[in-house]
């Protein structure tokens, strides 16, 4: 059988995000966001990833496995990573993609996310959601908000996983890490009796139904504070999509619990740095201020975008301004900025200005100079 510990070993040195295994070709590795080939690997056989799928299950997830051709497993690789992987059947073959979770839990400093999310993870109750593609990094901002509560905080955080990614050390904080399909049989059943386990804080891994939702709501309203994930692209299409899982008859009533119960929505990218290599998080950040709660309230999600566009003195902004803020910094170029623009046509408008007043300010320095060189001959 392949080694794929030692293919896993020689990732977390280049520090890859995923390693990849299927049937006919060789082991491929994610590597700053770019899919290249593990270098002088063997071609993967039908036997191989068998064999190495077999080797993370027991008899009866293997039985399981045989049956529905789906399997997420976590576990911790020796002191490497953090192990969180899916298990597929692909064309009548199994592959295995591997993400790597660094062991070490990050800090919001060390992820150079925004401060303003410090005060965000220190909230005594309501809902905030973290929100984007998948691999754009939200598990990682969560455990940096958790990790802060871990420092600055007293509490009891229960989380409520499908796998575990992060494991916490106590510090502050007592963790109660609960994976799903080994702990407890789904999010449902771990939900229903969570309240019996006086948590003060709640991670749900992922707002997937309507249930869901409902019970992360009630946690909130009852003086919790709960943290999950969604895959939308933006604040507003976040609440926009919440609002939509329920029945029409039921929207008004949900519009107002959620206006009452969500403190802010994080959406991020990852993308591409030019200062240095890898990737860095631009991070939307809608913070529900007196007045995003009455456009919640009123179900005006088209409104969303330019109250955060305006309340920068509150934290927020929008995922157009974090891009520009890059590019003003020159950590990103401006076809990063313009490719992962929330609204492409303001992008362009915004860089153009930018470079306009970049421009201005040259010739006027130029200007400056010519005088001084004048005046002194």
């Amino acid at each position: 059988m392949i080694n794929w510990q030692s293919i896993i070993r020689q990732a977390a040195e280049i520090n890859a995000s995923d390693v990849f295994f299927k049937a006919g070709t060789v082991p491929y590795q994610r590597v700053k966001g770019v899919i290249e080939p593990v270098p002088d690997a063997p071609e993967l056989s039908p036997e191989d990833t068998s064999q190495i799928a077999q080797s993370l299950m027991n008899e009866q997830d293997w039985a399981t496995f045989q049956q529905y051709h789906e399997k997420d497993i976590g576990l911790t690789f020796e002191d490497i990573a953090r192990l969180r992987i899916n298990i597929f059947q692909e064309q009548n073959n199994i592959g295995l993609t591997m993400r790597l979770i660094p062991v070490e839990v990050p800090t919001i400093d060390s992820l150079g996310l925004p401060q303003v999310l410090k005060e965000i993870a220190m909230r005594p109750q309501g809902l905030v959601l973290v929100t984007g593609p998948t691999g754009c990094g939200k598990s990682t901002t969560l455990a940096s908000m958790l990790q802060h509560i871990n420092d600055n905080r007293r509490a009891h955080v229960v989380t409520i996983e499908d796998p575990i990614e992060y494991v916490y050390t106590n510090h502050h904080c007592i963790f109660t890490q609960r994976a799903v399909g080994i702990d407890t049989e789904s999010f449902q059943d771990a939900l229903k009796y969570v309240m019996r386990q006086s948590p003060d804080i709640i991670l749900i891994g992922e707002m997937r139904d309507v249930e869901t939702f409902n019970v992360a709501m009630q946690a909130a309203e009852t003086g919790h504070l709960v943290f999950s994930t969604v895959h939308t692209k933006s604040a507003a299409e976040t609440i926009e999509r919440i609002i939509h899982m329920f029945p029409p008859d039921l929207r008004q009533q949900i519009c107002m619990r959620l206006s009452d119960s969500m403190v802010a929505t994080l959406a991020q990218e990852l993308v591409p740095r030019a200062d240095l290599p890898g990737r860095t998080a631009a991070v939307e950040i809608m913070i529900v201020t007196p007045t995003i709660q009455q456009y919640i309230e009123d179900g005006a999600t088209s409104d969303i975008e330019n109250a955060i566009y305006e309340g920068t003195h509150w934290g927020m902004q929008t995922m157009n301004q974090a891009l520009l803020n890059f590019y003003k910094q020159g950590v990103i170029s401006a076809e990063t900025a313009q490719f992962y623009a929330g609204n492409a046509t303001e992008m362009r408008q915004m860089l153009r200005r930018l470079d306009k007043e970049r421009e201005d300010a040259q010739r006027a320095a130029e200007q400056k100079r010519k005088r001084v060189k004048s005046r002194e001959q």
